[in-house]
């Protein structure tokens, strides 16, 4: 998963934001490289440009929020297990 892309969606609304092809000296950036904070440039009128850090925290949340579902699929998954489902009939419930 792109954090990074899906951090910068909730900000500013939708595409907002683009990535510079040439740094501030002019040389050309390589696609692998584009994709970073510093390389970010805004494209839509109006669009205020977050900070690393705003960016990070994020980031961060985005990753704590699927670490947490995550967490209650299995944490799911062993409840109904300790109930006596097999795990045929767990998938069979809810398609995991």
């Amino acid at each position: 998963m792109d954090y990074l892309q899906k951090a910068l969606h909730t900000f500013n609304g939708a595409n907002w934001y683009g990535w510079k092809t040439h740094d501030d000296d002019g040389n050309k950036i390589p696609n692998e490289d584009r994709m970073q904070y510093k390389y970010i440039k805004i494209i839509k009128d109006g669009a205020t440009m977050p900070t690393e850090a705003d960016v990070n925290a994020k980031i961060q949340e985005l990753k704590d929020a699927e670490a947490n579902a995550e967490n209650k699929k299995a944490s799911g998954k062993q409840k109904l297990k300790d109930l006596g489902l097999d795990d045929d009939e767990i998938q069979a419930l809810i398609g995991v």
